[in-house]
């Protein structure tokens, strides 16, 4: 059973005075325009083996990679208060911030059935519950379907506009990532941000997911229906609110990323005045998670000091 609002802030209020103890063995860059965090999805394969949990996450990012910020995925949190106060505690006392959370098993919000979209929008308003226990400013949520693509639209400008407005009291952002469909389409995608035009309602571009052919808009393999992946970031800046998530595959042996330009991207995001969280996400096939993960890092540094 999903804990109410009300347990919520109760439980917040109590634990506001835990201590936070910082590892002083790790320093982020200070000559950066933006911020780093860690996308959750990074670690998928360990999390699907227990080979580390969500309660260690925190610990992990800032000990294991350097990354004092993170984002959840909820397929691998528990909205239950007493997990949910054990990770707020253990990030907490890494000086670890919980930044958002990426929802993908709460419904459609662009269902054909009116029903079902507000069976989705009540299951989002409970992990947006849970995001404010732990201190997220925002919740990331998704808009595939393959019905008519004005029809689509309209379905996702209202259910994202009812669930910004029920959010707002929490202080909380929603955010739609490119994620598959009409989704991986950046002029549609800001075009629903437009039509929705909510102070707390913007968009997370990501720099890989823009195969509109795909149900998940992976582009680590072949795309039969492909968009533009400057173009798509370039058109959904503007409507950045929640961060914006920087996508790898896989590396050469120079460190450069094979199929993303970073140095082209990071131009495109500051060129939109973004200072934000820039999340690392590796999600490639050849090599070990961890190691994905420090070479994204890497990268993300050294494009974004020539650009600071």
């Amino acid at each position: 059973m999903n804990p109410t609002r009300r347990q919520f802030l109760g439980q917040l209020g109590a634990l506001s005075a835990l201590p936070f103890i910082p590892d002083l063995d790790v320093e982020a860059p200070k000559d950066l325009f933006f911020q780093i965090s860690l996308a959750q999805w990074s670690l998928h394969r360990a999390l699907a083996k227990k080979e580390t949990t969500t309660l260690d996450f925190p610990t992990r990012a800032r000990r294991d990679f350097g990354i004092t910020a993170v984002e959840y995925v909820d397929q691998f949190v528990k909205n239950e208060p007493a997990y949910l106060k054990e990770l707020l505690k253990r990030s907490q006392n890494e000086g670890v911030v919980n930044h958002l959370i990426m929802i993908d098993t709460a419904g459609s919000l662009v269902d054909a059935d009116a029903a079902k979209r507000a069976d989705s929008i009540n299951r989002h308003y409970a992990w947006a519950e849970a995001a404010t226990f732990l201190g997220c400013k925002t919740i990331r949520v998704n808009l595939q379907n393959k019905d008519a693509v004005d029809e689509v639209r309209k379905r996702a400008i209202d259910s994202m506009g009812e669930l910004a407005d029920r959010i707002k009291p929490l202080g909380l952002n929603v955010v739609a990532e490119n994620h598959g469909g009409y989704s991986s389409d950046g002029s549609w995608m800001a075009s629903v941000a437009k039509g929705v035009s909510k102070s707390n309602c913007g968009l997370l571009p990501d720099f890989g997911n823009f195969c509109q052919s795909h149900d998940w808009g992976s582009t680590e393999k072949a795309c039969e229906r492909p968009y533009d992946r400057y173009k798509g970031v370039a058109e959904m800046l503007p409507y950045t609110k929640g961060g914006v998530s920087a996508k790898s595959y896989g590396f050469d042996a120079k460190g450069i990323e094979t199929k993303i330009d970073y140095g082209r991207m990071l131009k495109l995001v500051k060129a939109a005045g973004f200072t934000g969280y820039i999340g690392v996400e590796f999600e490639g096939e050849g090599m070990a998670e961890g190691e994905g993960i420090r070479r994204t890092k890497a990268l993300l540094e050294a494009e974004g000091k020539k650009l600071s």
